[in-house]
C-alpha cells in the first residue's frame, strides 16, 4: 500500500510538533501540516514563564526551537491547509489539502483553537503585549496593575477572582446585567475588594503604541464612553476549536471539540487529537505537550500493526 507519510499531523503548534518529533524519532515517515507558522499561538504570545525549563522565554523563541528540533530528527513540514479527511475502505486516510491530497497510515489533529475576539481597534495590534485571552498564562505578568476582564460566562467570572492573585484591581466589563454563571460564583467575585463589576458596558477601542495602556468603554444606557487605564485586557468570551473540515466525522462533540479517550483516540481508528481542539480540561503548552507524546506513542504503535 502506497503512502506519501506514515504520520500527518494537522497543525504546528505545540502539541503538534511534540507529537512530530516523537514520530519521526521513532524512524516513521513523518508530516506536519501548518497553514500559518510553526509554533502556533506560541508565537503570539510575549512571555512564557510557566513552561518547564525555562524561567523565562519569548514565546517565538519557543515556536523556533520547536521547529527546529522537528526539523533535526527529520519530520517535514507542509504549509498548507487541510480541507477535509477521509478514511477508505483499506484504513488508509485520503487528506485533501488546498494543493494536494496525502494518503498516510495514521492522523494526529493539533489544530488548537480560535478566540472570540472583540472586534474593536487595537486588538490585533497590541495581542501579547496586554491583550491576552488566557488569565492562566499571562496573569503573573500584571502584578500590582491594574486589568480588565470581559465577559459574562463562568470563564470571565473565574478568571477575574484568579486575576485578584496579581493584579492591583480587576473591573469586569460584561454588556448585560445578567451572567452565564452560577450565582454563587458571581457573588464570591463580586464580594471580592479588587474587583469591580461595570454591567451594561461595552468596550469601544484598546489604546497602546507598544503594550496596551487604556481600554474606552461604552455604557450601553446612556451612550457615554470613558476611558480607563489599564494594564492589560482579557476578552473571555469564548473560543472555538479549529474542527471545520472535520465536522463530517463523527467524533465531535456538542461544542464541536474532538471527543478522544485518555489516549489521545477518536472514535475513528486511526484518527488522534491533541491540545486544545480536543476536549480538555485545561488549555496550556504543557498539557498540550504531554498530549502530542501520548498520541504520538499510539499513532506509531497503530502504524506498527496496520
Amino acid at each position: 500500500m502506497k503512502t506519501d507519510y506514515e504520520i500527518l499531523i494537522i497543525g504546528g503548534g505545540p502539541g503538534g510538533i511534540t507529537a512530530g518529533v516523537y514520530c519521526a524519532r521513532a524512524g516513521l515517515k513523518t508530516a506536519i501540516v501548518e497553514r500559518e507558522v510553526p509554533g502556533g499561538k506560541v508565537n503570539k504570545t510575549a512571555e512564557i514563564e510557566n513552561y518547564p525549563g525555562f524561567t523565562s522565554i519569548l514565546g517565538p523563541d519557543l515556536a523556533v526551537n520547536l521547529f527546529s528540533q522537528a526539523q533535526a530528527v527529520g519530520a517535514n513540514f507542509i504549509f498548507d491547509e487541510v480541507i477535509k479527511i477521509n478514511q477508505r475502505e483499506d484504513k488508509l486516510f485520503d487528506v485533501h489539502l488546498k494543493s494536494k491530497i496525502l494518503i498516510v497510515k495514521a492522523v494526529i489533529i493539533a489544530t488548537g483553537t480560535k478566540e472570540r475576539k472583540l472586534g474593536v481597534p487595537g486588538e490585533d495590534k497590541l495581542y501579547g503585549r496586554g491583550v491576552s485571552y488566557c488569565a492562566v498564562c499571562d496573569g503573573a505578568f500584571f502584578k500590582e496593575k491594574p486589568l480588565i476582564v470581559v465577559g459574562g460566562g463562568l470563564a470571565a467570572i473565574e478568571e477575574s477572582l484568579y486575576l485578584t492573585k496579581f493584579a492591583s484591581k480587576v473591573t469586569l466589563i460584561h454588556r448585560r446585567e445578567e451572567f452565564r454563571a452560577a450565582e454563587p460564583v458571581v457573588n464570591k467575585t463580586r464580594s471580592h475588594p479588587k474587583v469591580e463589576f461595570m454591567l451594561n458596558y461595552v468596550v469601544e477601542e484598546i489604546i497602546g503604541e507598544t503594550t496596551v495602556q487604556a481600554v474606552v468603554v461604552k455604557n450601553l444606557k446612556t451612550n457615554v464612553t470613558e476611558k480607563i487605564e489599564v494594564a492589560g485586557i482579557f476578552p473571555l468570551i469564548g473560543s472555538d476549536p479549529i474542527t471545520d473540515f472535520v465536522k463530517e466525522l463523527p467524533i465531535l462533540n456538542e461544542t464541536n471539540n474532538i471527543i478522544t479517550d485518555v489516549e489521545m483516540k477518536t472514535s475513528i481508528s486511526g484518527l488522534f487529537a491533541v491540545g486544545d481542539v480536543r476536549n480538555t480540561p485545561l488549555k496550556q503548552i504543557a498539557t498540550a505537550v504531554g498530549d502530542g507524546a501520548i498520541a504520538a506513542q499510539k499513532a506509531i504503535d497503530y502504524c506498527d500493526n496496520f
